[in-house]
């Protein structure tokens, strides 16, 4: 009598235990991001990335139900991105997906209705899972051409509103203009400009969580 009381209460007991001291069971949510250099930490400190600043962030704001899979690659395209959704959309199982890419398919010339074809695969499929979708926007430089300029900036937008996700409507915002906030190469955010890629994503990114 006194066993069958007892040892279900102590193993009820150790299994509470291992819940609340271990780590890695806390986190019920899972943020996935598919960029490209902008959100592979290019040129900076990975510790310093705004991808890394946003676990910092989660953290502080009591998001500790909330864990951050970067999968972002320099040079990615969204192409490659919508390649690589579907095996990542399985295996991690998100609640929420931010897709920031585009610009490498921009600064390469890449016809705009082929780049929103892409981004909108992405998007339905990420939906399709279950999670749901945060567009981050971006502009190529003048230099391209007014109509393939406007063209390209419209894919974000139009994308938002077909399939009703969050969108941070320019990524580089306050910071593609400044000097000190841009890498020598005039694409790449210095490590000065990370916490602002942040705070252009954070007030999109908090209504999903």
């Amino acid at each position: 009598m006194f066993k069958n009381t007892v040892l279900p209460a102590v193993r009820s007991f150790a299994l509470l235990l291992v819940l609340v001291m271990t780590p890695g069971l806390i986190s019920a949510n899972t943020l996935l991001v598919m960029g490209d250099s902008l959100s592979a930490a290019y040129g900076v400190p990975e510790e310093t990335a705004w991808v890394n600043l946003l676990r910092q962030r989660l953290a502080d704001k009591g998001h500790n139900d909330w864990s951050v899979v970067n999968a972002s690659i320099s040079g990615e395209t969204a192409d490659g991105g919508a390649r690589r959704l579907p095996g990542l959309l399985n295996k991690h199982q998100p609640q929420l997906v931010i897709v920031e890419l585009g610009g490498n398919d921009g600064l390469r010339g890449f016809p705009p209705q082929v780049i929103e074809k892409n981004l909108a695969l992405m998007l339905k499929n990420s939906q399709q899972a279950g999670a749901q979708t945060l567009l981050v926007g971006m502009q190529i430089p003048p230099n391209y051409g007014d109509r393939y300029t406007q063209a390209f900036a419209a894919i974000f937008g139009d994308l938002a509103q077909r399939f009703n996700s969050a969108l941070v409507p320019f990524f580089l915002d306050d910071i593609y203009n400044v000097d000190s906030l841009m890498q020598s190469d005039g694409i790449h955010p210095t490590e000065p400009a990370q916490s602002i890629l942040l705070d252009n994503v954070w007030p999109h990114l908090v209504p999903l969580l």
